[in-house]
């Protein structure tokens, strides 16, 4: 039988999921989706993921209880901060610490709409490979087509928030209070550039949790079109 544009694009689908015998069974498949169909519930996966895990990391504690994502120091400050408890500064480190994940929750909450951006540039070439990837290949065609945008948006956000939440004033006094240290070499991190990059692998570390939820797990997928979307691949494996 003559394959359709629409039966390749499903085959495709089961590809991603590992159905070996996709070919041999795909002519028993009936009502298969249409492009469009297939198109939009990739979307809906994506702009779903999107809007929770984002909600999640921009609210208070979204990043600094979640260790999958809290934004530890870079390397040249974990001396300070070692430097610092012994100095008995320890209440003074913690909340340099905490103030650098308070300006990231702070930043996310404008990554939503660069995000919703991305996925309506998307084609219907771009679905056919992201279905194709792996357990993460949505989130990775955000990554290639997002980042750019999201460092130039949350740059200037994460330096207004070190002000707003007093990170500028902190970090000041913790760097002043190191750099006091007889015979040490004194430092001058650039935690802007630091707590953008470590808000940006946050973000996409967590679509990438609820990407692999949706296309493993039954009860993430809590719409009409996401279920029609992956459920004829778990028919398949029946």
């Amino acid at each position: 039988m003559k394959k359709t544009v629409t039966q390749f694009a499903f085959l495709l689908t089961l590809g991603c999921f590992g159905v070996p015998t996709a070919v041999a069974q795909l002519p028993k498949i009936t009502n298969p989706l249409s492009d469009i169909e297939i198109s939009n519930g990739l979307k809906e996966a994506l702009n779903k993921g999107i809007n929770k895990q984002v909600s999640i990391l921009a609210a208070k504690d979204g990043f600094l209880k979640n260790e999958a994502v809290k934004i530890t120091l870079p390397g040249e400050l974990k001396k300070v901060d070692k430097q610092l408890r012994q100095m008995g500064m320890g209440k003074l480190a913690d909340q340099g610490l905490e103030l650098l994940n308070r300006a990231a929750e702070d930043a996310v909450k404008e990554a939503t709409p660069i995000f919703i951006d991305a996925v309506k540039e998307m084609t219907f070439t771009d679905a056919k490979n992201i279905l194709l990837g792996n357990e993460s290949a949505a989130t990775t065609y955000l990554q290639t087509n997002t980042s750019s945008s999201l460092y130039a948006k949350f740059n200037p956000i994460i330096k207004k928030s070190f002000s707003k939440v007093g990170a500028d004033k902190v970090w000041k006094e913790i760097i002043t209070q190191y750099n006091r240290i007889p015979f040490i070499k004194k430092i001058t991190p650039d935690l802007t550039d630091y707590t953008t990059k470590k808000a940006m692998e946050g973000v996409f570390k967590m679509i990438a949790i609820e990407e692999k939820e949706i296309r493993t797990k039954l009860p993430a997928r809590n719409t009409i079109v996401l279920k029609k979307v992956f459920e004829l691949q778990d028919k398949l494996k029946l």
